[in-house]
């Protein structure tokens, strides 16, 4: 009998020992991984725009498989998130926030038109990005940057859990957050609670102000936080 408690407890370590490796693999590993790609895919973003600006490059669309911009929210602590087109796991895996094409397809700040410029990152593992979102406070501002401007948005509503189906908060109009007229807005998803996936997290914020990126790419008052 004592060997045999003596077996079950050696085996319950080592399965306690695989489980703290995997979790180490999931939530370390991962995003050491996509930190990496993110960053290289960031350069590479940055260096296109800029012989772009310079003339040296072959201007390209903008809804690509490249990178768009770069989202900053300063409540979050992160000083820039890529922002890529799709939010499937090849996207999302590599450390990018993605826009959404399905089942709502979002509307890019850049068309100027009214409509949500939905969002979607991993909250844990794969980089993380929004593993924060939680620290965002209505009247937070979110800023997205493209190649030639600033989009200064201010955060009206959060909604800290709703269904993964609740397909309606991606809707151009977003009634869950109160507005229900037309209007720029952004709206940041990811899952809820932390390691799971079993809900969704969600904050939208309106388009206060656009600004001209000036040579230097001074960013807005609210990333240099004065």
């Amino acid at each position: 009998m004592a060997s045999l408690v003596s077996f079950l407890g050696e085996l319950l370590m080592t399965a306690g020992v695989v489980l703290g490796l995997f979790v180490v693999y999931s939530l370390w590993w991962t995003n050491l991984l996509a930190d990496r790609a993110a960053d290289r895919e960031s350069d590479r973003v940055r260096e296109q725009w800029e012989q772009e600006i310079e003339g040296a490059g072959v201007p390209g669309k903008l809804d690509t498989k490249d990178g768009i911009g770069f989202l900053h929210v300063p409540a979050m602590d992160d000083d820039q998130i890529l922002v890529k087109k799709g939010t499937d796991p090849k996207v999302l895996d590599d450390g990018a926030a993605g826009y959404y094409t399905d089942p709502v397809r979002a509307t890019l700040p850049t068309s100027g038109k009214n409509g949500n410029f939905s969002l979607a990152a991993h909250r844990d593992g794969h980089g993380a990005k929004f593993h924060n979102i939680h620290k965002i406070h209505e009247g937070d501002p979110v800023v997205f940057e493209s190649k030639d401007r600033w989009y200064v948005y201010k955060v009206f509503e959060i909604l800290p859990s709703t269904s993964k189906f609740d397909v309606g908060v991606l809707e151009k109009v977003p009634e869950k957050s109160g507005r229900k007229k037309p209007g720029k807005y952004i709206t940041l998803t990811t899952c809820t609670p932390m390691y799971t996936s079993e809900h969704r997290y969600i904050v939208w914020g309106e388009l206060v102000r656009v600004e001209p990126v000036d040579d230097r790419r001074t960013p807005p008052a609210e990333i240099r936080g004065s």
